[in-house]
């Protein structure tokens, strides 16, 4: 590569949101609450025990958490691998794992409706009695309801951890802030792939109880991370179209933007096609249910959509290196990437709710927006007064001078 390009100085750079940052929590939070409301109302009038509206906002939830879950393993896996390219972006990142604080009030329907919504507490699982009983232990609501618990006091808590250390380092330039967030960042990578596979079969594998696959928590975490990446490059090009952060994330970093949600397509794809096809091959009733739901009354054309739009059509795209680095080229297939991850929880979520066929409904839309401006207006506060890049952490020099080779 070309070693000729300027590197640029953060004195030059506006890194901060300043007026953006209140105008985006009004705007979002004002969408957000609205779209929330009628969501409510609708649910209301459906009279069915709010269980239309549980379905939908267990699905927008799912798909918002994902972001933050993969904003958070971008930060750790930055530390405990001391990368250097990924310090101009990893402000973005800390605010968006540290966005889980917000993410855990909205959580708070998702476990008051368990009960409706989730087969094994409403009684409406048709699977054998004898199974949920031998799984009762495990799924009951009040173990369902600690566990969660848990997992937000692990993700909340290395999440702003991280944040504040970070801050911290802005403030005093102590490089040694950076060797402890590096040491801490082993155990909360454990920690975090013990916790966010659990999290998957709560939240998603469990809504077909008799269903189970050792494959599920990697495969979510997999879109979880391809979710976050292509999220992370819509939230820079937005920044960078308002003045923020024009020059201190250039195309050599978008570059390895791309690299990463080409790389995790495809890992992706593996997972998806490793559970499929060893289920497949095993044939066992209880394990191929899952799949001959997906397979049929419609919900076989999602599947189809999956195989092309989430892996075939998006690796063939992001494979020439012009594609990834391109501002034009890399913000569409950030846009595709993203849409096909939430049909990809669409079609893990809601052939268990809607077995006759895929529809796409209002209160699917509402509780999406709704979700969506309140964790925007989350992003925004967290951003608003503070740096957009880790200004003093010691690689940041090496950052910014960064080339791919």
């Amino acid at each position: 590569m070309s070693h000729d390009r300027p590197i640029p100085s953060l004195a030059d750079e506006h890194t901060t949101l300043d007026e953006l940052g209140p105008k985006l929590v009004r705007i979002a939070g004002a969408v957000g609450l609205v779209a929330l409301g009628l969501a409510v109302v609708l649910g209301y009038a459906r009279g069915d025990g709010w269980q239309s509206f549980g379905w939908s906002y267990l699905l927008g939830f799912a798909f918002f958490l994902s972001l933050s879950l993969g904003g958070l393993f971008f930060v750790a896996i930055g530390h405990v691998t001391g990368a250097v390219w990924n310090v101009v972006s990893r402000r973005l990142a800390e605010v968006t794992a540290a966005n889980l604080a917000t993410l855990a009030l909205l959580a708070v329907p998702v476990m008051v409706l368990a009960h409706r919504v989730m087969p094994w507490a409403s009684g409406e699982s048709d699977a054998p009695a004898a199974l949920l009983e031998a799984k009762a232990p495990f799924l009951n609501l009040e173990f369902f309801y600690v566990r969660w618990a848990i997992y937000f006091v692990i993700w909340c808590g290395y999440a702003w951890w991280f944040w504040k250390r970070s801050l911290e380092q802005d403030t005093t330039g102590d490089p040694a802030i950076s060797v402890r967030m590096a040491r801490k960042s082993g155990l909360c990578l454990l920690l975090f792939a013990l916790s966010v596979s659990f999290a998957a079969y709560d939240l998603l594998m469990s809504l077909a109880p008799s269903w189970f696959s050792t494959m599920f928590g990697p495969y979510f975490f997999a879109g979880s991370f391809l979710g976050f990446m292509a999220f992370l490059t819509l939230m820079t090009f937005w920044l960078q179209g308002r003045g923020r952060l024009r020059h201190i994330i250039h195309v050599e970093h978008l570059h390895d933007y791309g690299k990463l949600m080409f790389a995790f397509v495809f890992f992706w794809a593996y997972l998806a096609f490793s559970q499929y096809m060893l289920i497949w091959y095993a044939n066992i009733p209880e394990e191929t249910e899952w799949f001959l739901i997906r397979q049929s009354n419609g919900w076989g054309w999602i599947g189809l959509v999956l195989v092309f739009g989430h892996f075939l059509i998006p690796f063939a795209g992001l494979l020439a290196q012009v594609a990834k680095r391109r501002k034009a080229s890399l913000a569409f297939w950030a846009v595709w990437i993203l849409t096909m991850h939430w049909v990809d929880l669409y079609w893990i979520v809601m052939p268990q709710w809607r077995p006759g066929g895929p529809t796409v409904e209002w209160l699917d839309l509402l509780t999406f927006v709704g979700i969506g401006g309140l964790y925007v207006a989350g992003l925004g506060r967290l951003a608003s007064g503070r740096s957009l890049v880790a200004r003093r952490d010691p690689r940041i020099d090496d950052s910014l001078a960064f080339e791919n080779a």
